[in-house]
């Protein structure tokens, strides 16, 4: 007759494979199922880390592949530890980077910080029995003898392994300290908050194993890891990221997630089904995903994707409109039934356009020069010109303007 404990690895077990279907890496092998066995006899739930740097003030779809699993853990009862790196976003993850990035203003890392955190909990449990935010600043403003050693644990050659620093150490590019630094930095953040697991994108698979060896040479427990796959941009090529353009943001609106996703290559369309909308069934075959039957074009299949990933972060209802938005913008050819509107000073009987586009649309002003100069940008019928930056309030007033393909405004004179 079975007795308690085999009921109890068997659950364990079942449990540890429907948390590890569709990442990539979950090691070391069997650790994440004795985390479970022996929280399980504990009585206690896990900690399941993930940090993130706020490097950028909202999150996108590659983000949610993470944040999706991090819910599961949540949903089978453990506890998420979501650290924002307030800190190490001053140093500047090298992770798949060929340079090193550029450092932010401590201001510009609170204002990332807040909506991060805000925007999280569109797909994360807010329950406080669920989730534990922390800021790594708490821990890693830390005395000098603490980061000696801290830095003491780790040799510069297992560093060095690293294959983007091997690769810009090969090809005589410069690696800073503060780079060298990020991964004890983060590694020290399991210490801190005494992680079970961590979380991270298959980027981050050095960095989650050094965790392993940090929390050794503190005396602690070693937590398991697991990667999840990396979601290509809307350009079908490159890990999706704000800083190249490719992104599509979850609290965009609804018609802007639907013309995002419409944009996407159709080789792309299986990827995104099976990481967002169903990341328990990544075993089966991708055509089982496509949301219609064989026959079905493509553009359908991708009109049936746009419309789940908008009723996922929206509503049913907002997804219906976001297609009728679609069609009547770029199919009928027409400007939407709904425009907001945008006022403006017409003092001095001039209308800077770059700088009321960056201002609507979260561009930066040369971004909107650029858009301009290259015939992005319409206002009323007309295209502007390369260089017609300034135009007439006169001109400007009642008229909507058009940047892009899926962004509109109307223009009235203050």
């Amino acid at each position: 007759m079975p007795n308690a404990d085999d009921g109890a690895a068997k659950a364990a077990a079942e449990l540890s494979s429907r948390l590890a279907a569709g990442a990539v890496d979950s090691l070391p092998r069997g650790a994440l199922e004795d985390r479970l066995r022996s929280a399980a006899r504990e009585g206690r739930a896990l900690r399941v880390k993930f940090g993130v740097d706020p490097t950028a003030p909202d999150i996108h779809l590659g983000h949610a592949v993470v944040l999706g699993k991090l819910r599961e853990f949540q949903d089978a009862g453990h506890r998420v530890v979501l650290i924002i790196g307030d800190y190490t976003a001053r140093v500047g993850d090298p992770s798949g980077r060929s340079e090193q990035r550029p450092m932010l203003s401590e201001a510009e890392i609170d204002a990332n910080a807040a909506t991060f955190q805000e925007q999280a909990l569109r797909i994360l449990d807010g329950d406080p029995a669920r989730l534990e935010v922390r800021r790594n600043s708490e821990w890693l403003d830390m005395p000098m003898a603490e980061l000696l050693r801290l830095v003491g644990t780790t040799t510069a050659a297992q560093l060095l392994e690293r294959e983007d620093f091997a690769k810009r150490l090969a090809s005589g590019q410069s690696i800073s300290i503060l780079e060298l630094l990020y991964p004890l930095l983060q590694g020290y953040d399991s210490v801190a908050i005494e992680a079970d697991i961590e979380l991270g994108g298959t980027d981050q698979k050095f960095n989650l194993l050094l965790g392993r060896d940090i929390q050794r040479a503190y005396g602690e427990p070693e937590q398991a890891i697991m990667t999840m796959p990396i979601l290509v941009g809307t350009d079908g090529r490159r890990k999706m990221s704000k800083s190249l353009g490719n992104e599509i943001g979850i609290t965009d609106p609804p018609h802007e997630i639907y013309g995002k996703t419409m944009a996407i290559p159709d080789e792309a369309m299986a990827e995104y089904r099976r990481l967002l909308l169903d990341p328990r069934s990544a075993e089966h075959d991708s055509s089982e995903h496509a949301g219609a039957a064989e026959g079905t074009s493509a553009r359908d299949a991708k009109r049936a994707l746009a419309r789940d990933l908008v009723s996922w972060l929206y509503s049913s209802e907002d997804a219906a409109a976001a297609e009728r938005h679609f069609d009547r913008v770029f199919v009928e050819r027409e400007a939407p039934e709904e425009i907001e509107e945008a006022t403006f000073d017409g003092g001095g009987g001039i209308l800077h356009l770059p700088l009321l586009i960056a201002e609507q649309f979260g561009v930066s002003r040369s971004e909107a020069r650029r858009l301009i100069d290259q015939g992005g940008v319409t206002l009323g019928e007309e295209p502007l010109a390369a260089g017609e930056h300034d135009v007439a309030v006169e001109r400007a007033d009642g008229q909507v303007l058009k940047v892009g393909r899926r962004r509109f405004r109307r223009l009235r004179k203050a």
